[in-house]
């Protein structure tokens, strides 16, 4: 079975702010959702989890921002971390079978920023779009990954 069948909700985990992107249900798009404003780890992700049930996601993809020879950054162990706490929520929601994929996201901040300087977007809503469009670049990634 194709693996991008069924919605996938995608993060673009900041410290301060958690952008979300959904893909359609054949799993061809992705679409930035919105910008969760960072609360705390618990609240974050039971939101994220109050998201994942509304729009019957199947999967979870979060990027992972490694720097660019591919070693881990404190970022990065900060998203592990937080990836980590989001798989204890699901199994402890009885949803432990829907699994969380760390996707390499390096550059997924520069292309969502170009594609909405190329968009015209203003700079003012370009920061407050940034993060959620940062989250369609990452999924959009990870769906032609998997084709």
């Amino acid at each position: 079975m194709d693996r991008t069948v069924g919605k996938t909700l995608a993060l673009d985990v900041g410290d301060r702010r958690i952008g979300i992107a959904i893909s359609d249900d054949l799993g061809l798009t992705a679409r930035g959702l919105l910008v969760l404003e960072s609360v705390s780890v618990k609240k974050d992700t039971s939101k994220i989890l109050d998201i994942l049930k509304e729009n019957k996601c199947l999967r979870i993809v979060a990027g992972l921002p490694v720097k660019l020879d591919g070693t881990d950054s404190l970022q990065t162990e900060k998203v592990r971390q937080f990836a980590a706490a989001l798989e204890n929520k699901l199994r402890s929601n009885a949803m432990g079978d829907i699994p969380v994929i760390l996707h390499d996201e390096r550059f997924s901040t520069k292309i969502a920023e170009e594609t909405l300087i190329e968009a015209g977007v203003r700079r003012e809503k370009r920061k407050e779009i940034i993060d959620k469009q940062a989250a369609a670049v990452i999924l959009q990634d990870w769906l032609e990954t998997q084709k």
